[in-house]
């Protein structure tokens, strides 16, 4: 049995196609839990009465978030966005089967994996994370050392990370007693060093050893600290570094994720006038009725023209464009696929 962890707010749309997906590409003997933090009731119910294998559970902070919506749509006072369940998903986690997969509600897949064929090959060669999907990003390559291991496998093995005790990271990446920046000067390091450390992490496309898992999201304390998880995930390969097969990659992307929606407007304030808060409700009350279609041209995300009709007359169009436009830059820059 493997556990699908979907953690859940307010986009009830998105969750409806990454469920939906579930249930067409992945095969094997698996169990779909949502983390909801706040989606309000009447949209968990139609995804109940939808998707009946799937089991919701709600956070310590639901009922606070779903005012919190409630608030916003009525005066405008932005959602705090910032304030994450980490605790709540470590805890699920914690007790979740041995291998898991643990995705957001904006991400679905694209090709078919088997959960029971992969934790197969993670158990007998000791994999502690298979990547499911990379965003088209395929620059990381050249950093790693890449081995086919099975007929839709390959070991990921990073190549010269630096690699210290804790302590040492945590300068590392925090630059704690100009740590880093003395590296800089010697040239030891450079300004795409850091982002080398994500081989051996994957936030949203990743089929995880639990333990690997908690590991990384240790001590998050309510946020989700990208550099916190490096740090955890660095120390945790240092003792396993003379694994080949530590990190290992599907030949095959298999999931996707969308560059038009986030959550909040807490992590991608542009300076445009959209609000993305009030952009998900109308999109949610469309899917509610009916009327938008969670898997319109799936496999790809939705088209801009199939978002227009339901939010053009409440939502200033342009603005949008703008801020997805920024959102994919965001990503393109650093060398995603955003298409």
């Amino acid at each position: 049995m493997t556990d699908i962890f979907i953690k859940s707010f307010n986009r009830p749309f998105y969750l409806d196609r990454c469920i939906s997906s579930i249930n067409k590409y992945v095969s094997g003997d698996f169990r779909i839990k949502v983390l909801d933090d706040g989606t309000p009731e009447q949209y968990l119910d139609k995804i109940r009465k939808k998707h009946p294998n799937v089991e919701i559970l709600l956070s310590d902070n639901y009922d606070k978030k779903v005012d919190a919506i409630k608030v916003n749509l009525l005066s405008g006072k932005p959602i705090n966005g910032i304030e994450i369940p980490t605790k709540f998903w470590y805890d699920n986690v914690k007790n979740a089967s041995d291998y898991i997969i643990v995705t957001e509600d904006d991400v679905w897949f694209t090709h078919p994996i088997n959960v029971d064929e992969l934790s197969n090959y993670a158990k007998t060669m000791d994999i502690n994370l298979i990547k499911l999907g990379w965003l088209g990003n395929e620059l990381e390559r050249n950093d790693l050392i890449i081995n086919s291991i099975s007929d839709n496998l390959e070991s990921a093995k990073p190549k010269k990370l630096l690699l210290f005790s804790e302590k040492l990271m945590e300068a590392f990446f925090y630059n704690h007693y100009k740590f880093y920046t003395i590296l800089y000067k010697i040239g030891k390091v450079d300004n795409f060093t850091q982002r080398k450390y994500w081989a051996l992490n994957s936030i949203l496309m990743g089929f995880f050893n639990k333990n690997y898992w908690l590991e990384i999201w240790k001590n998050m304390d309510g946020k989700v600290d990208e550099k916190r998880q490096l740090i955890n995930a660095s120390v945790y390969y240092k003792k396993n570094q003379n694994n080949p097969n530590f990190v290992a990659k599907l030949k095959q992307e298999s999931m996707k994720t969308t560059f038009q929606s986030s959550a909040t407007n807490s992590y991608h304030e542009y300076g445009f006038n959209f609000d993305v808060n009030r952009f998900n409700h109308l999109i949610n009350e469309a899917w509610l009725k009916d009327e938008f279609d969670a898997m319109e041209n799936f496999p790809k995300d939705f088209s801009i023209e199939y978002l227009k009709r339901f939010i053009s007359e409440k939502i200033n169009f342009t603005e949008f464009q703008k801020w997805a436009d920024q959102f994919r830059k965001q990503y393109e820059n650093m060398g995603c696929k955003t298409e």
